[in-house]
């Protein structure tokens, strides 16, 4: 009897149960909320389902994260593997060239004024990079945490990495992944307040041809010049654009494949998964993370108004050509950002099809965003 009761002692002293905290019942509770919002609502599964299940398993088995110095045997945790290709900056550069690969850019070029808006939609950042100092924010901080305005979560990961800020990669990946997700709720409102019936019900003018050549030279050119100016955008851009040449060239079909299905999905579950695990009641639930969040989302609005208001300017110079509403797919959220686009503009006119129009810009802030990291990265001299 001796032996069954002290096996049977010893067996709950390895459950969960004895060391679970009210801060761990919270972020288990967030983690169901989030695999609602993904199965139930549909709300961006192939991001949130992972980073949900993440952190249910980091705040049940903490250990799953723990470093090799925290254990007795120097073994890591599964997920602290995952997790250092976070800060490695490997994952998010795999992602860009899987984004790459699906990724067309003809709106882009047949109508280069995306560009502007692209860059417009970036606004955010900045506007939430002050603030962010004001609120007491490290500099570096403060830029890793503003740069979840272009609403692109493999970047955000990437500067918080290279700008040392892995204390703040869980809360600031989260609160990007979400507010990626959430698109159709947060953006209608502000679209609709900044425009007016007339101006979200214009059509525009069908897209002109977008030879093939013009494709296969568009990834090389961004790269060379963006890179010249910028080379510390190489990981992101350059693989934004390798994977792009990929799919344009049209000569490396399996390569093509590869990089926007299986090794896409592969790294999807990596990054997902170690994100999720990031965010443990410990390193969650504090006054920093509310500010991040918060500041997250002031950014993503000010990036969607930004957008819109410079499609506003455009639509007045063009006496009505643009339709102001494509400009608020200026931020990186593709193709979510482009289809609240068509879906809004479909409100006041059925017949209305803006969604490839509102793919330029949306492109665009892709290429706007890994600009604006670089930008930050060059000012901190990394």
């Amino acid at each position: 009897m001796e032996y069954v009761g002290e096996t049977l002692s010893n067996f709950i002293h390895q459950t969960a149960f004895l060391n679970i905290t009210v801060g761990n019942v919270i972020m288990i509770f967030v983690a169901f909320i989030f695999l609602y919002l993904a199965i139930k609502k549909g709300y961006e599964p192939l991001l949130l389902v992972p980073i949900a299940f993440g952190m249910l398993l980091v705040n049940i088995y903490p250990d799953i994260m723990a470093s090799p110095a925290e254990t007795s045997n120097g073994v890591g945790g599964l997920l602290y593997y995952f997790f250092s290709l976070d800060e490695w900056s490997i994952l998010p550069s795999l992602i860009f060239l899987g984004v790459g690969a699906m990724t067309d850019f003809g709106p882009l070029i047949a109508n280069p004024i995306c560009f502007l808006m692209g860059a417009a939609a970036q606004f955010g950042i900045f506007v939430a990079y002050l603030l962010a100092i004001l609120l007491g924010f490290s500099d570096q901080a403060a830029a890793a945490v503003s740069i979840i305005g272009g609403a692109d979560g493999p970047t955000s990961i990437f500067l918080a990495g290279k700008l040392g800020q892995s204390s703040l990669m869980g809360p600031i990946a989260v609160a990007a992944y979400s507010y990626m997700s959430l698109v159709p709720i947060i953006q209608p409102p502000v679209m609709k307040a900044l425009t007016t019936k007339k101006e979200r019900a214009i059509k525009m003018d069908n897209l002109r041809p977008v030879s093939k050549l013009e494709k296969i030279l568009f990834p090389i050119v961004v790269t060379t010049v963006v890179c010249l100016v910028l080379p510390t955008t190489a990981p992101l851009v350059g693989m934004l654009m390798l994977g792009n040449l990929f799919k344009e060239s049209g000569v490396v079909r399996q390569l093509t494949e590869t990089a926007s299905n299986a090794m896409m999905y592969i790294v999807v579950i990596l990054l997902g998964t170690s994100v999720g695990a990031s965010t443990s009641a410990e390193a969650f639930l504090n006054f920093s993370t509310l500010k991040i969040v918060l500041l997250g989302l002031f950014a993503f609005i000010f990036g969607t108004a930004g957008g819109v208001l410079l499609g506003k300017l455009l639509c007045h110079i063009t006496h009505g050509k643009v339709n102001p509403l494509i400009g608020s797919a200026g931020v990186s959220a593709v193709p979510m950002a482009a289809r609240v686009s068509q879906k809004v503009g479909a409100e006041e006119d059925p017949t209305n099809f803006l969604l490839m129009h509102a793919m330029g810009p949306n492109v665009a802030g892709v290429i706007g965003t890994a600009v604006a990291a670089g930008v930050f990265m060059a000012i901190f001299g990394v």
